[in-house]
């Protein structure tokens, strides 16, 4: 019998997802695909390149159900079968066919053209996980697959948000730890700061920790890495933000594979709502797949030339390397200093092609004072802009909504006691 897995009529025709719309990755699974037109096959290619399909495997022949049907009589199925299908006899006779070949525990995606609940029902009742009505996007597809494995019972998938600086020195670990303070903080969204500095890191001092174990601790006993031992990692902050610290000592060479870090991701992703990544100014296999696998990126730069020249250069592969994604976001810093040349906003915005989600004024007091206490910028000056800055950049970043406070007026005071009388 084909399992039963997901409930799911409804098309979602955008190819760029909205900000709230958040897509948990798909587990390593395999997944064949009969698709009957070059467009629909086109479209599942296009997902199979997705980020969050990444440890998939995906394999598309044509034929539709008839194919697959045929494929299954000597081999085992896969754990995802996606057929495309037209007619309402075809798929509800197609589908008894396949059911005689295919394994337990198989999970079966149905594209079709017929837009009719009665189908619908017709076929959960027969076992399929999710029905897709045609034309379909790669979005769709990853969505569709994806879906499979996001029960609504399970727990939220954490969102990974990767901050990266386009060059040394422009303050994008400032940023980062700020920004995560401000997601914990005013949003009340639990958090981690992962400092993947672990040389020269400097979120534990930014947070006033000193921790005994932190991230290295993971890397390099990927054999340990589970929920159990990330939490006895994490160092406690505040009530919502914890810190995956970096060790910041020389005594061990730093070289990784491309893959070190994704079993830490994963685990945090099941224990965190938001994980934000503090990304060094370096680029290896790691950092890259860091990037184009996080689900929202900002970019923190400097108003001068090679800041602009760096920035283009990144968002324009992660562009790229995301079509299904939403656009990376980035910033200006330290913007203001005096006597020093700068590239304008106008200038900046027309070279990447979108404007700054923020421009971060040059406040060496402040900054300087908050750094050397170990403190954020909230702490130190809770009513500058700055701070509200931060504030909305982490709003733009998490998908939530401006926090509006009530607003009050002369009556309030005595509203409020006739409502406690």
């Amino acid at each position: 019998m084909i399992s039963y897995a997901r409930q799911n009529s409804e098309q979602q025709p955008e190819v760029t997802p909205p900000l709230e719309d958040h897509i948990a990755p798909s587990p390593r699974v395999s997944v064949q695909a009969f698709c009957e037109t070059v467009e629909t096959a086109a479209a599942v290619q296009s997902a199979g390149e997705d980020r969050r399909l990444g440890k998939a495997h995906l394999k598309i022949q044509m034929g539709g159900m008839a194919a697959a049907t045929e494929a299954y009589r000597t081999a085992p199925t896969p754990n995802v079968i996606i057929l495309e299908t037209e007619g309402r006899n075809e798929i509800l006779i197609g589908l008894d066919q396949l059911a005689t070949v295919c394994d337990s525990g198989t999970r079966v995606i149905v594209i079709g053209r017929i837009n009719d609940v009665g189908l619908y029902r017709e076929l959960v009742r027969r076992g399929v996980s999710d029905y897709v009505l045609a034309p379909v996007n790669a979005l769709d597809v990853v969505r569709s697959i994806c879906g499979l494995f996001s029960t609504p019972e399970a727990k939220a998938v954490g969102r990974i948000i990767a901050v990266v600086g386009a060059k040394g020195g422009v303050g994008a670990s400032t940023i980062a730890h700020n920004v995560a303070w401000a997601i914990a903080r005013d949003l009340a969204l639990d958090s981690v700061v992962a400092d993947l500095d672990l040389a020269f890191g400097t979120a534990g001092l930014d947070y006033n920790q000193d921790p005994a174990q932190g991230i290295a601790d993971a890397v390099f006993s990927p054999d340990r890495v589970d929920t159990a031992f990330i939490d006895r990692l994490l160092s406690k902050c505040t009530d919502h933000l914890s810190l995956l610290a970096a060790p910041a000592t020389l005594e061990r060479v730093y070289d990784f594979g491309a893959d070190a870090f994704d079993s830490i991701f994963d685990t945090l992703r099941t224990t965190m709502p938001c994980i934000v990544l503090d990304v060094p100014h370096q680029w290896a296999g790691w950092t890259k797949r860091a990037l184009i696998s996080a689900d929202d990126i900002l970019i923190v730069a400097a108003p001068d030339l090679a800041n602009l020249r760096n920035t283009k250069n990144i968002f324009d592969l992660l562009k790229a390397s995301r079509p299904n994604d939403r656009i990376p976001l980035y910033c200006l810093n330290q913007v203001g200093v005096p006597k020093r040349p700068e590239i304008n906003f106008n200038e900046f915005a027309k070279a990447i092609e979108t404007e700054p989600i923020a421009t971060i004024p040059f406040e060496p007091q402040m900054f300087g004072s908050a750094a050397n206490n170990g403190q954020m910028i909230a702490e130190i000056a809770a009513n500058h802009r700055t701070t509200e800055m931060f504030l909305q950049i982490a709003q733009r970043l998490t998908g939530r909504g401006e926090t509006k406070k009530p607003r009050g007026s002369f009556l309030s005071p005595l509203i409020k006691k006739l409502r406690t009388k």
